[in-house]
C-alpha cells in the first residue's frame, strides 16, 4: 500500500510539472506608450472578454514601447488588451457617454470605429513557450 502511495505520489509530481511545461509565456511590446502612469495588460478567453480577465499584469510606463511579460497561460485562443493607466487607478477612464479618455489597444490591432472590437477580431494563438504580441495604443 505504501509503495502505491509513493507511486501516485510521484506521478501527480510529473503530471504538474508536465502541465507547466505546457504553457505560454506571452511577452506583451505595447507601443504609443506616455511616460506616465503603468500600462495594464490582460490575456481574456471568450467567456471573460472585456470583463473580468483571468490572467493580467502591468509594468510601469516608459516613454514609446512598455514591456509586459504573463507567464503560465494554458496554450489555445485568447485575445490581449492593453491600455495606459496614467492615473494608476486600475481602471479604463472614460467620459461621460462611455468613451474612453485613457489609450488602450488589442492584439492584432484591430480598427474600431463604434465600440470595442469583438473577440474574434483581436483573437490569437497562443502555444507552448514564447509569444510575442504587439499592441499599439490608440
Amino acid at each position: 500500500m505504501r509503495h502505491i502511495s509513493t507511486t501516485l505520489l510521484a506521478l501527480g509530481f510529473l503530471f504538474c510539472a508536465g502541465q507547466a511545461l505546457a504553457a505560454a509565456t506571452v511577452e506583451v511590446r505595447v507601443s504609443g506608450v506616455k511616460a506616465k502612469g503603468k500600462v495594464n495588460v490582460a490575456v481574456c478567453d471568450r467567456e471573460r472578454f472585456l470583463k473580468q480577465c483571468v490572467y493580467s499584469a502591468s509594468a510601469p510606463a516608459q516613454a514609446g514601447e512598455t514591456i509586459v511579460t504573463l507567464k503560465d497561460i494554458p496554450a489555445g485562443t485568447w485575445a490581449v488588451l492593453a491600455y495606459q493607466d496614467e492615473n494608476e487607478n486600475n481602471e479604463l477612464d472614460r467620459n461621460f457617454i462611455g468613451i474612453p479618455k485613457e489609450n488602450y489597444g488589442f492584439s492584432r490591432n484591430p480598427v474600431s470605429r463604434f465600440g470595442p472590437p469583438g473577440f474574434e477580431d483581436a483573437a490569437i494563438a497562443l502555444r507552448e513557450g514564447a509569444n510575442p504580441v504587439a499592441i499599439t495604443l490608440h
